[in-house]
């Protein structure tokens, strides 16, 4: 299906025509998106394009005596750029989904589409039925995953996906909408005024390091957001576990059964 190559653009992706890329994928492709700083709102000029998506394995695949190739990866290189394309067979990446797993809602809900079917757009259709209250551990992890690698190199990248995983926890509990976009969370959810400028600076370079960023400032403003994080989920409409799952188990046999379909 043709991508909306101007979108793509807008976001900050030097190549806009992935096309060809997926084309040569061994196993059918159910979609394929934009993840990481793209995604996010924050992408460097040398930022690298992380591909994310879900393949359907031929029910062969499954039920002979080879490990299945339920995670497939390629790097490479387009004019200078790195590509990095990631997919996961269908049934490991729903069976994530059924996990508190903040991370493949991000890949399956993302606006930055290179390719999709109608099997995507179902699937999408069911991600409300998998978020839980419980996903705000998910971002309250990553986070401080981040916040301890900031800590260590001083780099402005994970100090910005610590203040947007925050954020996304926080929007996620409070409205139960996925939102990975740190620019458009900033209009949505009370942030530190910083934030837009430490955007700017990092469009300069993916591993800058954060000049003139207040350390011990940072660090309120982080615990600041955790116990706002922490609040959000205790308020949250969100259930405390997944529902849809028959749906899910539905549509996974059919697109095994049928996989012309995911293509």
């Amino acid at each position: 299906m043709p991508t909306d190559t101007m979108h793509l653009q807008h976001a900050g992706l030097p190549v806009t025509d992935l096309g060809p890329v997926l084309a040569g994928e061994r196993h059918p492709l159910l979609f394929a998106t934009v993840s990481g700083a793209h995604l996010y709102g924050f992408p460097s000029r040398d930022s690298d394009v992380d591909l994310r998506g879900v393949h359907v394995l031929p029910v062969e695949d499954l039920l002979g005596l080879r490990e299945p190739e339920e995670t497939c990866s390629r790097m490479w290189d387009s004019d200078g750029v790195e590509m990095d394309l990631v997919t996961h067979d269908l049934r490991k990446f729903v069976r994530l989904m059924l996990k508190p797993n903040g991370y493949v809602l991000e890949q399956l809900l993302s606006p930055l589409v290179v390719h999709t079917t109608a099997l995507h757009r179902e699937l999408v259709a069911l991600a409300p039925g998998v978020l839980t209250s419980n996903h705000a551990h998910h971002y309250r992890g990553f986070a401080s995953t981040q916040w301890r690698l900031f800590e260590r190199t001083g780099e402005l990248k994970p100090l910005l996906y610590t203040f947007r995983a925050l954020l996304t926890g926080i929007h996620l509990m409070r409205s139960g909408e996925v939102l990975a976009h740190l620019p458009s969370l900033l209009a949505r959810v009370e942030a530190p005024a910083c934030l837009p400028g430490l955007i700017t600076a990092k469009a300069e370079a993916e591993h800058g390091g954060a000049e003139g960023v207040d350390r011990a400032e940072a660090a309120r403003d982080v615990e600041s957001l955790h116990r706002v994080l922490d609040a959000a989920q205790a308020d949250t409409g969100l259930p405390d576990g997944p529902s849809g799952f028959d749906a899910l188990h539905e549509l996974v046999v059919r697109a095994r059964l049928a996989p012309a379909s995911a293509g």
